[in-house]
């Protein structure tokens, strides 16, 4: 009972590693306009900023589950507290877009890559039948940072100027951030020292053919999937409505987000995992094509929520799928090395994104072409589905 209890101590200290962590990285939509009008620069060159750290935090996932497994999770995560701290106060003094991708880019990926999956590893062999329940609450962090930090950057920005929201935001990670980092900890059998969990090792996962196939159903829908969260901003405003509608857009991302990852979890644990990771990719792509049909903004709000319950809902499951095919032996390094795939897909889908917006004057090709692979990752899965 005490070790259940704790259990959810630590689920509480993910979700606020990932509220902090995400909070930051997708209020990157307030900051865009900033960044252009400071730095004279192109949408393809800003939306890099974003997706340099994006590829990051997922690149350095696999070493930092890796590293959560061997030495615990409290010391990773509180690196990472460390590096997104720093790097929020030294972009507050950049002077260049290259200042940014050096001191931003590089220490958000850092920052969240050794809290995020290490924390999701973590709440995982605390749980046994209520697992995707607790997965989603925790990655819940995700969703509620999208939606609470964006507004509250943008207000920030109004009040102290875009240097001076940065400022806040690194004062407000390394409070609550630190506090929860200390606050985490690996499950009793999981912890250094102890005799290995059940489960295959990294080596023997990485060697199956389901790793791969789990790793190809994520890269596909990823190349769309965060060209909102750094594109819905300026296409809004493209369509005439002000900043602060188009900041609320990215927020109802996070706030679909905050459902999906409450519900979809709960519900896949009696519906199947694996089906439900499938709809939500396929969903994904419904939702892009939405999105290129819209002409109105309560068009593009449905379409904002919907995909955020979407994108919340294939988070919270991953991580459940990866403990259930893999076990718990290594199941921080191995979802680390599953996200890498997403780290390839966001490193080039908003920057392509953002080089058609510059040379067509349009956003056309970018969501056609995410919806055409959504659709091709969610098919992706069918030989697991059929038992593989």
């Amino acid at each position: 009972m005490i070790r259940l209890q704790y259990g959810w101590v630590v689920v509480a200290a993910a979700f606020t590693l990932m509220f902090l962590g995400f909070g930051a990285a997708y209020s990157f939509a307030a900051f865009f306009k900033a960044f252009q009008a400071e730095f004279q620069a192109s949408r393809g060159h800003v939306a890099l900023v974003f997706s340099l750290g994006a590829f990051l935090w997922f690149a350095v996932g696999a070493p930092a589950g890796m590293f959560a497994d061997r030495y615990g999770v409290r010391r990773v995560a509180l690196a990472g507290v460390f590096c997104l701290t720093a790097a929020l106060g030294l972009a507050a003094a950049a002077r260049s877009l290259a200042a940014l991708y050096l001191t931003y880019s590089i220490g958000l990926g850092l920052g969240v890559g050794l809290s995020y999956v290490p924390a999701v590893g973590a709440v995982q062999p605390w749980f046994g039948a209520n697992r995707a329940f607790a997965s989603g609450i925790a990655v819940a962090g995700i969703g509620a940072g999208n939606f609470l930090v964006p507004p509250l950057a943008a207000w920030w920005i109004e009040l102290l100027g875009w240097r001076g929201a940065f400022v806040a935001l690194a004062a407000l990670t390394l409070a609550l951030g630190g506090t929860a980092a200390a606050a985490i900890s690996n499950a009793p059998a999981a912890r250094a020292g102890a005799a290995p969990a059940a489960g295959a090792t990294l080596r023997e996962a990485l060697a199956s053919s389901g790793f791969w196939l789990l790793y190809l159903a994520l890269l596909l829908p990823m190349f769309g999937c965060f060209m909102p969260m750094v594109h819905l901003g300026p296409y809004a405003q493209d369509l005439g409505h002000s900043e602060a509608a188009a900041v609320t857009l990215v927020s109802l991302i996070g706030l679909g987000s905050l459902l999906g990852r409450f519900t979809v979890g709960a519900l896949a644990d009696r519906a199947g995992r694996l089906p439900s990771l499938a709809g939500t990719y396929a969903g994904l792509g419904l939702m892009l094509l939405l999105w290129w049909a819209a002409a109105s903004y309560w068009v593009l709000a449905l379409f904002a929520l919907a995909f955020g319950v979407l994108y919340g809902g294939f988070v919270a499951l991953l991580p459940s799928i990866v403990m259930d095919r893999f076990g718990a032996r290594n199941v921080a390094g191995i979802i680390g090395c599953l996200y890498t795939a997403a780290g390839i897909g966001t490193l080039l889908g908003p920057p392509l994104a953002g080089a058609a917006f510059d040379a067509f004057g349009s956003y056309d090709v970018p969501i056609l072409g995410g919806a055409a692979l959504s659709f091709a990752g969610a098919a992706s899965l069918a030989p697991l589905l059929r038992g593989r």
